[in-house]
């Protein structure tokens, strides 16, 4: 599959030029690379026209009618006081490089995107205008997303867009100064411990301990020890005293991940000391006061584990005295986009990186993904993209291999149609109706209602392999 995106941004271009014959000879070579162009002739229709509708890009010569009046620098600060995402390219006679060479170094307000120099290529045009325009519509849209960003529910380093997720977040706000139990339910990589953590921050509980303890990750007698602490010479290698989780978080939080990994002897013990309120130290015979709040995680369905006698019906009521699922990025991809830029803006300050955005389409690929490790995997893509992108843009190049090579399609829902162009769409349809007849383009374009040869025109022009 290609990953040439450039090629295929559509973009609105400005042409200005007093030769009114070359402006629609270059606006003809950017209509077939698929742009959509304006021609004017002079500065004053320019400005006229970039006020009433800010270009992605604007082609000037640099000097029009003459050495008087408005010169192309005029209508790049023009353009850039219009939408500073819009990128500019001069057109200089030759002998007047240095100028054009010094407004590509000028700041924010009078730099130009690139030059060219008379007698233009139309092969030329096409290419910087192509990457001009990928600029442009990704600062564009990043700033879209920023605004969407600043505008969606933000909880402690929590972005939820997504009304399924928002009703997550006020639960944690109700929940957070209480002292009850809560139970986080949700696969991995959903952000268990980032919600744990956010209801102990908003509790008063905040100034005191917060401990966390993966009991999936360790045996029963490690667990044991590490949730009620041990006295010395309580097993071989206890040469000294040591306090559990649960006492050295007194008046604090303790987080239980995988809860539902307990072993059921440590669950029976767990139980003891949630409802009395009271450890005992392994090889002690005095029990310890403690006060703490538990917070229990699980990708499990600890309901099936009832069932299959794996985990104690009464301490999963103890621990579900309220429960919070937090859904999988799959049922909140309208949240993937503002996920996408926050991501870049974490990883341009933890990787001292200036990424300004993400192209559109990139962005499409990325929200189709099934995700199955959640926000955690979106976040490990997003900074292996920022890190080793070459440009300031994240292209389609930058996408992962296996997520460019992905053929999984996302069930067509009525959430998935909304938002979608409906080239999108069409793709889809093409994709999975092929699945459904194993590949055979003849079975599919009569189940798609297409000619054979309109199916195999698609094939090509959406890349479909």
């Amino acid at each position: 599959m290609s990953t040439d995106t450039t090629s295929r941004q559509t973009a609105f271009v400005l042409v200005v030029e007093d030769e009114e014959a070359h402006g629609e000879a270059i606006a003809e070579g950017l209509r077939r690379a698929g742009h959509a162009c304006h021609v004017v002739s002079n500065a004053a229709d320019a400005i006229e026209s970039i006020r009433n509708r800010p270009p992605d890009v604007v082609v000037t010569d640099y000097r029009l009618a003459g050495d008087e009046g408005p010169t192309g620098l005029d209508i790049l600060r023009e353009a850039k006081k219009a939408g500073p995402e819009s990128e500019v390219i001069l057109i200089t006679a030759y002998g007047s490089e240095q100028l054009a060479r010094e407004a590509l170094g000028g700041d924010g307000q009078t730099r130009a995107f690139d030059y060219l120099t008379k007698p233009v290529d139309l092969e030329d045009v096409r290419e910087i205008v192509s990457r001009a325009a990928a600029k442009a519509i990704a600062n564009r849209e990043a700033k879209r997303l920023s605004e969407r960003l600043k505008g969606a529910v933000h909880f402690d380093g929590i972005v939820a867009g997504a009304t399924v997720m928002q009703r997550v977040l006020r639960i944690v706000r109700q929940i957070a100064p209480t002292k009850i139990t809560a139970l986080i339910l949700g696969e991995t990589g959903t952000g268990k411990e980032l919600i744990a953590r956010a209801i102990h921050a908003n509790s008063p509980r905040r100034s005191k301990p917060y401990k966390v303890i993966n009991c999936a990750g360790l045996n029963e007698n490690l667990l044991e020890s590490e949730l009620f602490g041990h006295v010395r010479g309580a097993f071989t290698g206890a040469i000294s005293e040591r306090k559990g989780l649960l006492e050295a978080a007194d008046g604090g939080t303790v987080f239980l991940d995988e809860v539902g990994d307990m072993p059921l002897t440590m669950q029976a013990k767990l139980l003891r000391a949630l409802e009395s309120g009271e450890v005992l130290p392994v090889g002690c015979n005095e029990t310890r006061h403690t006060d703490v709040r538990v917070i229990a995680a699980t990708h499990r369905d600890l309901r099936e584990l009832i069932k299959e006698s794996k985990f104690r019906e009464d301490l999963y009521y103890r621990l579900n005295q309220v429960s919070v699922r937090i859904p999988p990025l799959r049922e909140r991809r309208e949240d993937i986009p503002l996920l996408i830029q926050h991501f870049i803006q974490l990883g341009n300050a933890e990787h001292a990186r200036e990424i300004q955005g993400i192209a559109p389409e990139a962005v499409r690929l990325l929200v189709n993904q099934r995700w199955d490790g959640n926000v955690r995997q979106l976040r490990q893509v997003i900074a292996q993209m920022l890190v080793l992108a070459p440009g300031p843009i994240l292209e389609m190049a930058d996408v992962p291999e296996e997520f460019r090579q992905s053929t999984e399609i996302i069930p067509v829902t009525s959430g998935f149609l909304a938002g979608h162009t409906l080239q999108e769409l069409e793709k889809v349809a093409i994709q999975q109706t092929l699945k459904l007849t194993a590949g055979n383009r003849e079975k599919a374009a009569k189940l798609l209602g297409i000619g054979a040869r309109t199916l195999y025109r698609k094939l090509k022009e959406y890349e479909i392999e």
